[in-house]
C-alpha cells in the first residue's frame, strides 16, 4: 500500500493505532524509571494523554484533516498528564498548527507539520534537556524529512522516521548521565517509539489488539432507589458538548461565551464550562436540565449529551466525593496545591489552601484537573503549588488555558516546600510579586527527606541498594539503605543535618504501621534533642515516611 495523501479519517486511525500500541506496552515504559522506587508512570501518562486525543474524535473523525488534527490536539491538551504527556500534547499541537486549513496533506506538507511539532514541543519546556523525548522526536523528524524524495510515500516516511527514532532512543544514555547510571533509555522517548509504531501499523492496515484486561463494566443503576413516591433532592448531573452555530450566533470566532457561562453558574451548581474552539463543554448540576438545554440550544447544536438522576444509588458516591463543591466567595488571592494522601490534603486545606488537586509521584494530574480547581476558586489571583517537578509543566499549561484569574505557578518540588510556604503565607498585602517572592524564599529554606521501599537492587550515590530495603533519599540523592526503616530514617536525618532545624515533621504514609511510626519519632527525638519531632498522619502512597525539616 502506497499512501500519498493523508485525510482526517486516516490521521485519526493512526492516532488510534498509536494509543493501542502504547497501551499494550505502557508497563514496559513505566519500568524505565531511573530511581529505585515504584514511581515509573511515564507510560500511563503518555497513554492517557494520547487516548484523550483519540477519544476526542473516536467515531466522528472529520474527513478533512485540519479539523480532525485540531480536535485531537485539543483533547490531548486537556488530558495531558506529567511532563511526558505535556510534551506529547505539544508535539501534536504543533502538528495540528502545521495542518491548519489543510483538507488532505501530501507528504511534504505533513513533513513540515512534523517540524512544527518539534518547535512547539521545545517551546513548552523552559529549559529543554537533550536525551529526552524532545531529542528523540527531533532527531527522527530531521532524519526522515531529509530523506524525502519524489517517490516517497507515508509508509516509507514512517520507516525512516522509526529507524532514527529507535537509534536516537538508544543514544539517550550517552546524553544523560542519570540514564547511563540506571542502565535505561529515556522512558518518554520509548513511549513515543510505541506510538509511532502504532501509527505505522495503521498505515499498513494492521489490526490493533490490546493485551490489557477488559475494562470493568459500569456499576448497574438501581432504578428502585428512586420510586414513584421519591422526592428529587440532588437534581440531575447534566453534561454535554455544544458546538456554536453561525446561524445562531453570527460570527463564531467573535462570539463571547462568558455571558452564557455566567448564566449557567447562576442556574446550577458544580458548573464546569469552558470553550475549545467552536465547542463549549458543560458539566452542571441542576434541578431543571430542560431549562439549561433550552438556553444553550439558542446558541448552537448538541454533539453529545448525558443526563443522570443523582438520586440513583449508582451515582450517590460520585456526588459525595467529586461534585459537592460549590463556587466559593470571592477573594483576592486563592491557593491550589497538589497532594496525595488524605492527611496531607486535610493539612494543606487547614493551613490555607482553597483547593487540593489529587496527585503526586506516579499520580500526575491532568491539565483539566487544575482547570476544575481554578473554576472552584473565585479569586483574582490563584497561586499554584505543583509539589512535584513532573507536574510543574502541566500546571503551567493549565494556567495558559485559564482566563478568569491570574494564575501564578510556584515551582514547588515537594510537599515540604508547600507546607512551609502555606504555613507562613500572608496574602493581606495583595502585592502578588511580594507574596510570591516571599513564598519562594520560604520554600528554599526547608528540606525534605523521604523513606521508601526499594523496588530493585542497584548501586547509586555510593550506596548499595537492595530490593525490599528501605532507602532514605532527598533531592534525588540516596543517603541510606537498610532493611530497618528506623535505621534508614535516622541515617537520613543525620545526612540532612536535622540538628540545624527547629522542627522535624514526620509524615506517615499509607503503608507504614502506626507503632513503627511512633518508634521512629521517638528515636529521632532522642537523636536530635534540640529539634521538635512531630508525627503527622499523611496517608500518602509510595513513600512510607516523609520528613519535613524547617
Amino acid at each position: 500500500m502506497e499512501t500519498t495523501l493523508l485525510n482526517g479519517a486516516l490521521f485519526a486511525h493512526m492516532v488510534e493505532g498509536g494509543a493501542a500500541r502504547l497501551k499494550n506496552n505502557r508497563v514496559i515504559v513505566n519500568e524505565l524509571n531511573v530511581f529505585p522506587i515504584p514511581d515509573g508512570d511515564t507510560g500511563d501518562n503518555m497513554f492517557m494523554t494520547i487516548d484523550a486525543g483519540y477519544s476526542a474524535v473516536a467515531g466522528s473523525a472529520d474527513e478533512d484533516l485540519a479539523p480532525t488534527a485540531n480536535r485531537i490536539a485539543s483533547g490531548m491538551l486537556l488530558g495531558a498528564r506529567g511532563n511526558s504527556g505535556v510534551i506529547l500534547s505539544r508535539i501534536f499541537a504543533g502538528i495540528s498548527k502545521g495542518l491548519e486549513g489543510v483538507t488532505t496533506a501530501d507528504l511534504a506538507t505533513f513533513a513540515k507539520a512534523m517540524e512544527r511539532g518539534v518547535k512547539e514541543s521545545y517551546s513548552a519546556v523552559q529549559t529543554p534537556v537533550e536525551g529526552t523525548i524532545l531529542t528523540v522526536y527531533s532527531d527522527a523528524v530531521r532524519y526522515a524529512n531529509e530523506r524525502i524524495v519524489p517517490e516517497s510515500d507515508f509508509e516509507s516516511y514512517f520507516d525512516d522516521f522509526l529507524t532514527e527514532l529507535r537509534a536516537s532512543l538508544d543514544r539517550t544514555p550517552t546524553l544523560l548521565a542519570v540514564l547511563r547510571e540506571a542502565g535505561v533509555v529515556d522512558s518518554g522517548g520509548a513511549g513515543f517509539v510505541y506510538i509511532a509504531e502504532g501509527m505505522q501499523d495503521a498505515l499498513r492496515g494492521v489490526t490493533f489488539e490490546t493485551n490489557d484486561a477488559p475494562a470493568a463494566q459500569a456499576a448497574r443503576v438501581d432504578l428502585n432507589s428512586f420510586t414513584e413516591d421519591s422526592t428529587l433532592e440532588f437534581g440531575f448531573c447534566t453534561e454535554f458538548l455544544l458546538r456554536f452555530q453561525t446561524a445562531k450566533v453570527g460570527s463564531v470566532a467573535s462570539f463571547d461565551e462568558k455571558p452564557l457561562i455566567d448564566w449557567l453558574i447562576a442556574n446550577g451548581d458544580s458548573v464546569v464550562a469552558f470553550r475549545d474552539g467552536s465547542i463549549l463543554k458543560v458539566h452542571i448540576h441542576t434541578m431543571t436540565p430542560e431549562k439549561v438545554l433550552a438556553e444553550c440550544h439558542r446558541f448552537g447544536e448538541f454533539l453529545t449529551m448525558k443526563i443522570e438522576n443523582m438520586m440513583l444509588q449508582h451515582h450517590e458516591t460520585t456526588i459525595r466525593n467529586n461534585y459537592s463543591k460549590k463556587r466559593k466567595p470571592h477573594k483576592a488571592v486563592g491557593v491550589v496545591a497538589v497532594a496525595a494522601g488524605k492527611g496531607i490534603r486535610e493539612t494543606f486545606l487547614s493551613i490555607g489552601a482553597d483547593a487540593v488537586v489529587d496527585g503526586g509521584q506516579s499520580m500526575n494530574p491532568s491539565a483539566e484537573s487544575f482547570l476544575n480547581a481554578f473554576r472552584e476558586i473565585n479569586a483574582d489571583t490563584i497561586l499554584v503549588f505543583p509539589n512535584n517537578s513532573n507536574i510543574i509543566l502541566t500546571a503551567q499549561q493549565a494556567a495558559s488555558l485559564y482566563d478568569d484569574a491570574k494564575i501564578v505557578v510556584l515551582p514547588s518540588h515537594n510537599i515540604a516546600e508547600c507546607y512551609a510556604a502555606l504555613s507562613l503565607l500572608d496574602t493581606a498585602s495583595k502585592d502578588i510579586d511580594s507574596i510570591t517572592n516571599d513564598a519562594i524564599s520560604i520554600m528554599l529554606s526547608v528540606k525534605e527527606g523521604t523513606v521508601s521501599k526499594a523496588s530493585r537492587t542497584t548501586e547509586r550515590d555510593g550506596i548499595s541498594v537492595r530490593e525490599g530495603d528501605y532507602i532514605g533519599f532527598s533531592s534525588g540523592v540516596i543517603y541510606s539503605d537498610s532493611p530497618d526503616p528506623k535505621e534508614s530514617a535516622l541515617t537520613l536525618a543525620n545526612a540532612l543535618d536535622a540538628d540545624d532545624f527547629g522542627i522535624l515533621l514526620l509524615v506517615r504514609g499509607s503503608d507504614a504501621e502506626a507503632n513503627e511510626a511512633e518508634e521512629i519519632r521517638t528515636a529521632l527525638e532522642k537523636a536530635h534533642p534540640m529539634t521538635e519531632v512531630i508525627l503527622l498522619e499523611g496517608g500518602q502512597p509510595i513513600y512510607d515516611y516523609i520528613m519535613i525539616l524547617e
